[in-house]
């Protein structure tokens, strides 16, 4: 049996969800900025992460076996 990396797992509620965090979280990064550029940067891996995710259709917490309500 062949397994795909990054196989599309959630659905599209699942990728809104994500979207929006990320969005909050790119949000966010910028607020920091002025104040703590660590922070900001960590806000903006995380966007970024959150993103990808929403973009490919995929969750790593859920590749992983953990369960998402969505």
């Amino acid at each position: 049996m062949r397994v795909i990396m990054l196989q599309p797992n959630i659905d599209f509620r699942g990728r809104v969800w994500r979207a929006l965090a990320g969005l909050g979280f790119a949000i966010a990064s910028g607020s920091a900025w002025p104040h703590s550029q660590i922070a900001a940067g960590v806000f903006g891996v995380i966007a970024a992460f959150l993103l990808f995710e929403a973009s490919r259709g995929w969750c790593a917490a859920r590749a992983c076996k953990i369960k998402t309500p969505f």
